[in-house]
């Protein structure tokens, strides 16, 4: 491409920042000047693309127009600077190698889905990747669970195993290919490919191993499938001897499982509105480019085993994101359980011989392939709460979620979350980068991962922590792990942080009163903190609201087990639960009365525990939010409120009295389902009354909800309209989730506050 003639000739050069890289950026560039008529070059530069051109000023002025308005969609791009520059000796416009930039630029990109034009050259006979299941573009496929190192190109993943074959290679040479330097390229001559296991019989290929899976699946057996972020197990979800044969083996009772469901009719939706009442939102979010787990209002005729999601309203769908989901859904033709492969509160399994050792008495069959999975990412799971969607957990697709600081963080700092629903968040400057869910850190392997991931983070960023901000719990093992960094460490209360990452995402230099309410959290008092409404903003922050001093029986056990807390408080205000004596006996009565091992608390999480128990919902919880979920689920539309008194104590902190609540919870004249009502309505009535009493004091006119108890629509919808009919703006989590897994980012915007204010 020799420089044009008899026109005005310029060059300039620009640096893009944002999404960049793994979503097709450099062969847009590529194309676009090359449709302008312009000369240079494009190269990836740490986590920026560096573009030269030059030619024609006023088409110049066009391409710097486009790069931005027509970039691919995956992308986000954002300029970062552009400038003159001289002309160079280009007769035409290259792709130069990738060099190492500034950190603050990189943005590691996240799993994408299978586009449109994959999906057709899938089911396309006549083309050269028909019914290949590891099919990709520029556009799609995976990107987090499969890069080793920034820049992204193909030797920085764990497809450089992979050697392109001739064909594959001159698609990736050719610029007006869509598959121009689609780094995880592949097919079935020279890309990853399936084999099947059962027992010491191993089937290799992709149809035949494909089949076998779909074989054992009709049979009504289970299967472990490795997919992108990890591994799935997969049985028919209308079977109800499959899906209770999976419950017994995996050791989980009652935990709703995920279905995965076809893509059918025009608009994909047709197989999942069988199933679910679908919002037009809730469709949206299931068609959405992440593919997330979906929660939706089950129908009553629905296909599918009940055993799925037992004693609740709602099911779990997603659509296949993959191109083997794809295959493998329309194989089978129906909907498949696809819950995580793991052992219960652990990572998803990513390795084929540790999925086979550890959950080789769970599984019938594996689906195994070659492609190298560098670190786990469970599937997003996504609810709508008061008319938006609102995060359940961070996963493929949906992270590394980056957000922008409002305050500058002073030195590059890790945050490492909290104990249950762990995530971690590293800052540095204005970024902050949140990592997908990580899990419980009970176990070996879950603390183990939580190691890597924030290894990973720093590794894949180009940036070390010079600092640590944990719980200030000093027994979680993320806490320990911390203080043995060597770096200096930093505490941050539990509430503290869910407030402060609920300020974070909505910050203001307005005061806020964030409503803290979850399961437990240790506060700055020393007792068990968990309804707790707090005054101010990040770094400052007031006690100003909470709940009646109770006491947990058994203490650890009674998160564990409701009928502890809910015989702790019929006890405690003086009631009688029949039910509920001859669990707990004269011993267990003598040690509330003397106090042994009786942990103060005003989680409301835990009177939830206590109602879910009362109404004979969930005695005993097999899963965190079990009886919290269930309570929900047996609610009935609407009930008047039970008046819960509110007065200040002797520390000026308004508290609400939990004791007319139980009374009602014990009123057996009254239907469990409408008691459900009651309660929830209570609750949101106390919330809204403590806020009106709160801002008579403070004047302050902005509430925020934070804690896993907002996970709860029910309540939350019903505060939300409580809160806005009294003049107050509400501010509910939209990128973050409402429980823990935001805690690292809180205790990063507190940590950032407290850098302020000392």
């Amino acid at each position: 491409m020799p420089l044009p003639t008899g026109l005005a000739l310029a060059a300039q050069r620009w640096r893009i920042g944002g999404r960049v890289q793994g979503v097709g950026f450099r062969p847009f560039v590529f194309r676009l000047a090359h449709r302008h008529d312009l000369s240079g070059w494009v190269r990836n530069i740490g986590g920026a693309v560096e573009i030269h051109a030059q030619g024609d000023s006023e088409r110049l002025r066009i391409f710097g127009k486009d790069l931005l308005i027509s970039a691919p969609p995956a992308s986000r791009a954002r300029l970062l600077d552009v400038q003159p520059a001289p002309i160079e000796a280009y007769d035409g416009f290259y792709i130069l190698a990738s060099t190492t930039g500034a950190a603050q630029h990189i943005h590691v990109p996240t799993d994408l889905y299978t586009c449109n034009e994959c999906l057709a050259e899938l089911h396309d006979p006549g083309a050269r990747r028909y019914r290949y299941p590891f099919i990709n573009c520029t556009q799609c496929g995976p990107r987090y669970t499969l890069i080793r190192a920034m820049p992204y190109d193909r030797p920085n993943t764990t497809l450089d195993r992979f050697a392109l074959c001739r064909d594959c290679s001159a698609e990736y040479a050719n610029p007006f290919d869509r598959r121009f330097h689609a780094q995880p390229l592949a097919c079935a001559v020279c890309g990853p490919r399936l084999n099947w296991q059962t027992g010491t019989r191993e089937i290799c290929g992709n149809e035949p191993a494909l089949a076998a899976a779909l074989a054992a699946l009709r049979d009504g057996q289970i299967i472990a499938m490795r997919g992108v972020g990890g591994y799935h197990l997969l049985c028919d979800a209308a079977s109800e001897i499959a899906v209770t044969r999976l419950r017994a083996r995996k050791g989980r009772p009652a935990k709703p499982l995920a279905i995965m469901v076809p893509w059918r009719g025009r608009d994909g939706l047709d197989y999942a509105r069988s199933l679910a009442q679908l919002s037009w939102l809730e469709g949206d979010m299931l068609r959405d480019a992440v593919r997330p787990i979906v929660l939706a209002t089950r129908h009553e005729q629905a296909v599918v085993a009940e055993a799925v999601a037992p004693n609740l309203r709602e099911l779990a769908l997603m659509l296949p994101y993959s191109p083997l989901h794809h295959l493998l859904l329309e194989d089978f033709g129906a909907a498949l359980v696809a819950t995580s492969a793991n052992l219960s509160g652990e990572p998803v399994l990513i390795e084929p011989e540790e999925v086979r050792g550890r959950l080789g008495d769970v599984a019938d069959g594996f689906l195994h392939h070659d492609r190298v999975i560098a670190r786990p990412a469970d599937d997003p799971v996504l609810r709508i709460i008061a008319g938006a969607p609102r995060p359940v957990r961070l996963g493929r697709g949906t992270a590394p979620l980056e957000l922008t600081l409002s305050r500058r963080i002073q030195v590059p700092t890790l945050a490492v979350g909290a104990y249950m629903k762990a995530t971690v968040a590293l800052a540095w400057g204005e970024r902050v980068v949140v990592s997908p869910h990580i899990g419980d850190l009970e176990s070996p392997r879950g603390r183990d991962v939580f190691a890597q991931v924030a290894h990973d983070l720093q590794r894949l960023y180009g940036v070390r922590a010079e600092r640590i901000v944990h719980d200030a719990h000093p027994n979680f093992p993320n806490t320990r792990w911390a203080r043995g960094s060597g770096l200096p460490t930093q505490a941050v209360w539990h509430h503290y942080a869910h407030a402060s990452a609920v300020a974070g995402e909505y910050p203001r230099d307005a005061p806020s009163l964030c409503f803290t309410w979850d399961g437990l959290g240790l506060g700055p008092d020393n007792t068990l903190w968990g309804g707790e409404a707090l005054l101010g903003r990040p770094g400052r922050w007031q006690h100003a609201a909470s709940f009646r001093p109770f006491r947990l029986l058994g203490g650890e056990r009674a998160a564990r087990e409701p009928w502890r807390t809910a015989l702790a408080l019929s006890w405690e205000c003086g009631q009688v639960w029949p039910e509920g004596e001859g669990l707990g006996g004269s011993l267990l009565r003598r040690a509330f009365d003397r106090r042994l091992n009786t942990p103060t608390s005003t989680a409301v999480g835990r009177l939830f525990d206590a109602a879910a128990a009362i109404l004979g919902v969930c005695l005993c919880a097999s899963y965190d939010g079990e009886a919290p979920m269930r309570l929900e689920a047996l609610s009935t539309r609407s009930s008047s409120p039970i008046r819960l008194p509110l007065a200040q104590d002797a520390m000026g902190i308004w508290r609400s009295d939990w004791g007319p609540l139980i009374t009602a919870m014990l009123d057996s004249s009254r239907a469990p389902g409408e008691r459900a009502a009651i309660f929830h309505s209570s609750l949101a009535h106390a919330l809204r009354d403590q806020a009106l009493a709160v801002r008579e004091q403070s004047g302050v006119s902005r509430v925020g909800l934070g804690g896993g108890v907002f996970q709860n629509r029910v309540l939350t919808e019903q505060a939300h309209d409580l809160l806005t009919e009294a003049g107050f703006e509400v501010l509910i989590p939209r990128r973050l989730p409402i429980n823990d897994a935001a805690i690292s980012y809180g205790q990063l915007i507190e940590a950032a506050a407290l850098e302020t204010f000392h």
